[in-house]
């Protein structure tokens, strides 16, 4: 996310971001939480897999690669002592159209999970709905076909093309996720959006405190994935 378009949008967003996100959580978010998380695809063979691939933009990339959430997950993997790898794929800046032409490489052999944290610069831009479904189903389904399990972020976004483009995007998440039976977490950035201390001086990109709760945020749908 550039950061003058970040500015920009923070200063038309103001309390209608608040207000999205307040619909959103009260009419939709309970509905796509636990239950897509108990949904997993078929069980890779996970003597032989090792690497948790998160495809992000600036949110997977801020503070810093070091201070990313990424590095959190890691971690916390170190921690309990779990077999695996976390490689931080995430680029500043990036549209799920752009995560998509740079998918293939990372689809190596050793990709056990991936991770897909897309779609805020898309919302920012007001790209076509069914642009961002597409390309994230995409995004999905080729790592499904590589046997890899999908753990899908779900990504909200202010209201500056209008409440009900808002709520459309919202929508695209748990149906990409139902579709494709992955997990998904229902907001990536719940705790962190709108709160001073979490995030930088832009107030939309998470610092360091920040990372650490969106990894929080995302480690109770990673972790039945690399058991």
């Amino acid at each position: 996310m550039g950061s003058a378009t970040l500015v920009g949008c923070r200063r038309r967003a103001g309390s209608l971001w608040a207000a999205v996100l307040a619909v959103v959580a009260a009419a939709v978010l309970p509905a796509c939480g636990s239950s897509a998380a108990r949904s997993l695809p078929t069980s890779p063979d996970l003597t032989s897999i090792r690497r948790v691939v998160v495809l992000g933009d600036s949110l997977s990339v801020s503070p810093s690669m070091a201070d990313g959430f990424p590095a959190y997950l890691q971690k916390r993997i170190a921690d309990q002592r779990l077999p695996w790898t976390v490689t931080n794929a995430g680029v500043y800046g990036d549209t799920t159209a752009e995560a998509l032409r740079r998918l293939d490489p990372l689809l190596t052999s050793d990709l056990g999970v991936l991770v897909v944290a897309l779609g805020a610069n898309d919302g920012l831009q007001g790209l076509p709905i069914g642009s961002v479904e597409s390309n994230l189903t995409e995004i999905v389904g080729r790592g499904q076909q590589h046997t890899a399990r999908v753990l899908l972020c779900g990504i909200e976004t202010p209201p500056t093309h209008g409440l009900s483009y808002s709520l459309a995007f919202h929508a695209v998440f748990p149906r990409v996720a139902t579709a494709y039976r992955v997990p998904l977490v229902p907001f990536l950035l719940a705790g962190v959006a709108l709160v001073p201390s979490l995030n930088g001086p832009d107030f939309v990109h998470p610092n360091a405190a920040g990372a650490q709760r969106i990894a929080e945020t995302v480690w109770p749908y990673l972790e039945p994935l690399l058991r």
